[in-house]
């Protein structure tokens, strides 16, 4: 089961049961509750703690492109504003270039693309690229992608820093091998920013990384705060059928979604998280699981016993 099928499962207990009601509905009811953000220690700049991630901002029709659209329309009307991207996710960067422009909205979001080079000048040149397909003289924050070239790339964007070109900077990976790499990076370099792979069926990041990071003052972005996008890697197949606990009410959640986000952005030590978003509907849903209450460390542990018992 996928993100569509589970929301459009619903939680099948009835209309009065907790996580029963549509996206819509849990759409409408958004701004009655007030939205989360948090602060980026550097500078204290809060952020909405959710964003959305873009690497399938590749659409094939003019149907995903108005889609794609209609997406980030919505989301700085929600109270959105992180937008992640990298010049390896296809037609991504320039497809937010165009609609950003052309939707007037550039000033209400937070950009943040990557870099990927292993020397300077090859660094640059991306740069200057990725500036040009998003259509902005500066982006919010640059990141070396997947620890690719940390020790050349730093320098350099601490030098676009300086001059304006970037307002952050910081390292990324995705996978749960590189957290030891990212720890070294970590400790011998001051950033602004990690982005790291987490979720409630990946916590390994809560060993050492996100600890670092609060003991750093570094802001931390998430990404696959869901586990994955499809089949079984999706923490959304693995509660397929089963209704949300009772008690999701106390923390505002009405969807798995919402339940496994606010489970992530509670964290002490997240900033943001970046669930990839390309439909309208997950949107909504996503942008309402930033809003309300969140968990407290006794609310976590509990959600944690509901996923590990799942079986």
């Amino acid at each position: 089961m996928n993100r569509r099928e589970a929301l459009a499962l619903g939680m099948y207990a009835g209309a009065a049961a907790v996580g029963s009601r549509g996206v819509r509905a849990a759409s409408a009811s958004s701004h009655e509750l007030a939205l989360v953000t948090k602060a980026i220690p550097s500078s204290g700049e809060r952020l909405p703690v959710i964003g959305v991630g873009t690497n399938a901002f590749s659409p094939r029709s003019p149907d995903e492109l108005a889609s794609l659209r209609d997406v980030l329309k919505r989301l700085p009307e929600l109270g959105g504003a992180v937008v992640d991207t990298a010049p390896i996710y296809g037609q991504s960067e320039s497809v937010i270039g165009d609609l950003v422009g052309s939707l007037g909205v550039r000033k209400q979001l937070f950009l943040a693309t990557k870099v990927m080079a292993r020397d300077a000048e090859a660094g640059k040149a991306s740069m200057d690229e990725s500036l040009q397909k998003l259509k902005t003289e500066r982006v919010d924050l640059l990141q070396v992608h997947n620890l690719v070239g940390v020790d050349a790339m730093l320098p350099l964007l601490q030098e676009w820093k300086k001059a304006g070109r970037i307002r952050y900077f910081g390292i990324t990976t995705s996978n749960p091998a590189d957290h030891p790499r990212m720890i070294e990076a970590m400790r011998r370099y001051t950033l602004d920013f990690i982005q790291v792979d987490y979720s409630i069926g990946n916590r390994g990041a809560a060993d050492q990384v996100l600890p670092l990071a609060q003991e750093r003052g570094t802001a931390v972005l998430v990404n696959v705060p869901f586990g994955g996008r499809r089949g079984a890697a999706s923490v959304f197949a693995q509660v397929a059928g089963r209704k949300l606990p009772d008690w999701a009410a106390d923390i505002d959640v009405e969807s798995w979604g919402q339940f496994f986000l606010k489970y992530v952005v509670s964290h002490p030590a997240v900033t943001c998280t970046i669930p990839g978003t390309t439909q309208l509907a997950h949107l909504e849903d996503n942008q309402r699981g930033g809003r309300g209450r969140l968990p407290d460390a006794a609310m976590r542990k509990r959600m944690e016993q509901v996923w590990d018992t799942k079986a």
